[in-house]
């Protein structure tokens, strides 16, 4: 476990990319991406929950913290450069390579990374949700911060509009489009 933990550590170092090609000088590391997407995860699965709704909270946090891992082995794709290489499939081939180094849940977490890259369960959508939503916010917070160009991570509002989770968490989505006009 101690290489796995070493090659997760690298998610520290690792800028995102997007940010940085548009101007973001020092922009966040994708642990830092990986660690709101997970704290935004717990507190809508948390919510969704109280209201009912039948959700697996570990589970859901589980997968928003595996969401990413392979990026320690491929690095954070840029949209551009994705257009040239099938991201989805180095990051999943890294993934697992990665979890072969955990013995006995090493499956399990590659399920539950597949679950997130396919949204093919209640919790890997909320956490691609979670996700874009984070996304959004850093937006905001780099625009506040004079960071102009940033229009195309603003679209991720158009994908938690047509979420199915968007009927619970409307009030949020409206109050980030403020922030946006603000």
């Amino acid at each position: 476990m101690i290489r796995l933990f070493l090659e997760v550590g690298r998610l520290k170092r690792l800028p995102r990319m997007g940010w940085l090609l548009r101007g973001v000088s020092n922009p966040e590391s994708v642990a830092d991406h990986s660690f709101r997407v997970a704290f935004i995860t717990l507190l809508l699965a948390d919510e969704l929950r109280r209201k009912g709704v039948n959700i697996d909270v570990e589970k859901a946090l589980k997968i928003a913290l595996l969401h990413d891992l392979g990026e320690s082995k491929i690095t954070d794709l840029p949209l551009d450069a994705q257009r040239y290489i099938d991201k989805k499939k180095a990051e999943k081939k890294a993934v697992m390579d990665l979890l072969l180094e955990v013995e006995d849940r090493g499956l399990e977490y590659f399920k539950l990374f597949e679950e997130y890259e396919e949204e093919s369960s209640l919790e890997g959508r909320l956490v691609k949700f979670a996700d874009k939503l984070e996304m959004v916010l850093q937006a905001y917070e780099y625009e506040k911060a004079g960071f102009r160009s940033l229009e195309e991570f603003w679209s991720a509002l158009e994908y938690l509009k047509k979420s199915e989770f968007y009927k619970y968490f409307q009030e949020i989505i409206d109050e980030i489009e403020k922030l946006k006009k603000s």
